[in-house]
C-alpha cells in the first residue's frame, strides 16, 4: 500500500506540472503573441511568444541543480513539495497579468519572468517523481511503475488542452476566457500537496543516507559516471525536442502557416496526449519484458521512418488526418521514449545521486535543445516560405540520434537499485536474456 501510495503522489505532481507547462505551450502558439507582443508585427509576436516559452526552458537546469541537490542530501519528500508550490504559484500569476496594450513592454517581461519561476519549479518535478516512483516499486514492475509518472504527464496535458478548447470557444476568450486555465492550476496544487503530505520518505534513499550522503550529488555524478550521463543526455534531447515540435510547434503551424481551425489542432494535441495515457503504461509493462534497450529503440526508429509521412499529412489541412497523424506520432513514438526512458534512467544512477544524475541529463537537455526546438522549427519554416520539409528532416535527425544513444546503452532492467551504480558503466551495450531475473 505504501509503494502505491508513492507512486500515486508522484503521479499527481506530473499531472499538476505538465498541466501548467502544456498550458504555457498552448498559449504561446495562440495567445500570447497577440496579449504580450505588439500587434504591427504577427510573426515578431509569433517569435517573441516562442521565445518566452523557450526562456521556461533556460531556468530548468538552474532550478534542477538546486532542488535535486537537496533531493539528494535532504530527502525526496521535502523537494517534491518546493516544486510543485513553485509551478502552482508562477502558473496562477501569469493568469493574472496585464497585457502589452495596457501594461507596454512591462507585459512581455512580467511574463517572461513568471516563465523564468515556472521553468526553475519544473527543473526537479518529474525528475523526483521518477525517482521515487522507481525506488518504491518492485524490480519485476519497475518499468510499468516508473512510467506512470509519465502517464501523469500525459494527464496533464489532456487537462490543459480540454479546459483550454472549452476556454477558446467562449466569446470572451481574448479579452479574459484564456486566463481561467492559468488561475484553475490554484486547485491542481492544493490536492497534489494534500496527497504528497502523506507520502513517506523512499526506502532506498533512507538506506543510502544511512551509510552517508554525498556532499555534492551532481559533481559526483558527472565524475563518477560519465558515460551514463552523455548516454541519458544524447537519449533525452533529441526526444523531448521531438515532444515539443509536435504539440508546440505543430499547433502553431497548423493554425498560422495553414490556416486551419485552432481547435482542429487543440483536439490533434488532446488525442495524443489522450493516446498516450493508454500506450505509456503499457510501454513500461513491455520494458519489463523485454528490456528497456528495445522499447526505446522501437520508438526512436518508428518516429525515424515516421517523421515525412506526418508532416505530409498534417499539410492536406484536413482535419482527421492532422489529428490521426499527431496523434500517432506522439502516442505511439514519443510514448513508447518516454516510458521506457523512466526506469532507463533511474537504473543508470545510484541511490546517493539519481535525483542529480536524472535532473541534469533531463534538464540541460531541455533547455540546450527541447525548449529552443519549437521556435528553430518557426525560423526554419519561414525561412522555407512555409514548407514543412525542413521541420521533418529536424525530427529525423534527432530520432536518429535518440537510436544511436541509447544503441550504447547497457541493458538495466535487472538493475538492483541498491548496487553500486558504477558497475553498470562497464557492462556490455546489450541486453540480459530473456526471462533471466
Amino acid at each position: 500500500m505504501t509503494a502505491k501510495r508513492v507512486v500515486s503522489a508522484a503521479v499527481v505532481g506530473s499531472v499538476v506540472e505538465f498541466y501548467d507547462f502544456a498550458l504555457f505551450g498552448l498559449a504561446a502558439a495562440l495567445v500570447f503573441n497577440d496579449q504580450f507582443f505588439p500587434s504591427s508585427s504577427p510573426i515578431a509576436g509569433t517569435l517573441g511568444s516562442m521565445a518566452a516559452f523557450a526562456v521556461g526552458f533556460l531556468a530548468r537546469p538552474i532550478g534542477g541543480a538546486v532542488f535535486s541537490h537537496f533531493g539528494d542530501r535532504v530527502g525526496r519528500k521535502p523537494m517534491l513539495a518546493a516544486t510543485l508550490v513553485l509551478m502552482g504559484v508562477s502558473t496562477a500569476g501569469i493568469g493574472l497579468l496585464p497585457t502589452y496594450e495596457s501594461a507596454g513592454v512591462l507585459a512581455p517581461i512580467l511574463l517572461v519572468v513568471l516563465r523564468v519561476a515556472q521553468g526553475f519549479g519544473a527543473g526537479a518535478e518529474y525528475a523526483g517523481a521518477l525517482v521515487v516512483a522507481a525506488e518504491a516499486s518492485e524490480p519485476r514492475r519497475r518499468g510499468l511503475w516508473a512510467s506512470l509518472p509519465g502517464m501523469g504527464v500525459a494527464i496533464g496535458m489532456v487537462l490543459a488542452t480540454l479546459v483550454f478548447t472549452l476556454v477558446s470557444a467562449l466569446p470572451g476568450f481574448e479579452a479574459w476566457a484564456w486566463r481561467v486555465p492559468f488561475l484553475l492550476s490554484v486547485v491542481g496544487v492544493g490536492i497534489g500537496l494534500w496527497v504528497r503530505s502523506r507520502l513517506p520518505e523512499s526506502a532506498v534513499f533512507e538506506r543510502e543516507r544511512q551509510r552517508g550522503r554525498s556532499r555534492f550529488p551532481m559533481l559526483e555524478v558527472l565524475r563518477r559516471q560519465p558515460r551514463s550521463v552523455l548516454i541519458a543526455f544524447l537519449a533525452n534531447a533529441p526526444f523531448s525536442a521531438i515532444g515539443y515540435l509536435i504539440q508546440v510547434f505543430v499547433l502553431s503551424y497548423v493554425t498560422r502557416t495553414l490556416g486551419v481551425s485552432p481547435t482542429v489542432a487543440l483536439i490533434a494535441n488532446l488525442a495524443s496526449s489522450g493516446l498516450s495515457i493508454v500506450t505509456g503504461p503499457l510501454f513500461g509493462l513491455l520494458s519489463d519484458r523485454v528490456g528497456r534497450r528495445p522499447v526505446f529503440l522501437g520508438g526512436a526508429a518508428f518516429l525515424l521512418v515516421f517523421s515525412f509521412p506526418m508532416f505530409w499529412l498534417v499539410d492536406t489541412g484536413h482535419p482527421v488526418l492532422i489529428v490521426g497523424s499527431v496523434a500517432v506520432a506522439y502516442g505511439v513514438g514519443v510514448s513508447a521514449l518516454f516510458s521506457a526512458q523512466a526506469a532507463l534512467f533511474a537504473e543508470l544512477f545510484d541511490t546517493r545521486y539519481r535525483y542529480s544524475g536524472v535532473a541534469v541529463v533531463r534538464e540541460w537537455a531541455a533547455a540546450l535543445v527541447s525548449g529552443p526546438a519549437p521556435l528553430v522549427a518557426t525560423a526554419l519554416v519561414a525561412a522555407a516560405g512555409g514548407a514543412s520539409w525542413p521541420v521533418a528532416i529536424l525530427m529525423a535527425g534527432c530520432a536518429l540520434v535518440c537510436f544511436v544513444a541509447v544503441a550504447l546503452a547497457p541493458e538495466t532492467r535487472d538493475r538492483d537499485l541498491n548496487e553500486p551504480a558504477g558497475r553498470m558503466e562497464r557492462r556490455p551495450s546489450h541486453p540480459a536474456p530473456a526471462g533471466h531475473r
